[in-house]
């Protein structure tokens, strides 16, 4: 199938003891691509180990929002990204309108730094931006309509359903501002813990189906198995779908 790719949040335990060795564990399980998450810490020692691994980088999660801004956006040029993401912003934020407003406004000032850099901006949700409401829809609707159309989106599938929201119907609302898709899997509760994809709770084959094109990065922030099989489970179960022809390579 397509490029499949891998949040390194998900190994950040692992990484601390070896990153070079698990990053060519992560290639050997069939994995193209990954999403680091750190890259305003060690660049280039990053690059270097990722190369030898013969993985490249789809998109990078950074701190746009706060003082590491300009850190970040250099490391994710020498890591050799296109399109960093804001991880997060404070669940404050999508309390009301105009939270959402200051939202936008930040989120809009991080897009334009990064597009002199070169670089196209998204933005990840979590829960908190769903499971809240701004007149009367989910307030990350509210927040899309309010930043500016090049702005990517990055949906979180677990988080969506997490939110009370059916991931499928959320995308089709989005449309074609989503670019990536964080796949993960698991009882979809605030609590976790998460599971292998394919294992869980959340509707993973609609949502592959309704963003085809985005890119598909597996994601567990803590798991209730090894972490490694876990990805190597979640990569075989999407690699299954797809040779079975239930969802597009």
């Amino acid at each position: 199938m397509s490029s499949l790719a891998v949040q390194l949040y998900s190994v950040r335990e692992q990484a601390a003891v070896d990153r070079r060795a698990v990053l060519r564990r992560i290639a050997g399980m069939g994995y193209d691509a990954v999403e680091p998450y750190d890259v305003h810490l060690d660049p280039g020692g990053l690059r270097d180990d990722l190369r030898e691994a013969g993985l490249s980088v789809c998109s990078v999660h950074a701190p746009l929002l706060d003082e590491r801004r300009a850190a970040a956006l250099a490391g994710a040029v020498t890591v050799g990204a296109e399109t960093v993401i804001v991880p997060a912003a404070p669940a404050e934020w999508f309390a009301d309108r105009e939270g959402v407003e200051l939202a936008a406004r930040n989120i809009g000032e991080a897009a334009r730094e990064a597009a002199d850099h070169g670089l196209r901006l998204g933005y990840h949700n979590h829960w908190w931006e769903l499971e809240q409401r701004v007149d009367g829809r989910p307030a990350l609707e509210v927040l899309a309509e309010l930043l500016d159309p090049s702005i990517l989106l990055e949906v979180d599938l677990y988080w969506a359903a997490t939110g009370g929201v059916d991931p499928s119907e959320l995308l089709t609302r989005l449309g074609e501002r989503v670019s990536h898709l964080h796949v993960k899997d698991g009882p979809a509760t605030q609590e976790g813990p998460m599971t292998a994809v394919g294992s869980g709770r959340v509707p993973i084959v609609d949502a592959l189906n309704t963003a085809p094109d985005a890119v598909r990065i597996v994601e567990l922030d803590h798991c209730a198995t090894d972490m490694l099989q876990a990805l190597a489970d979640s990569h075989a179960y999407l690699t299954s779908l797809a040779d079975a022809g239930r969802v597009s390579p």
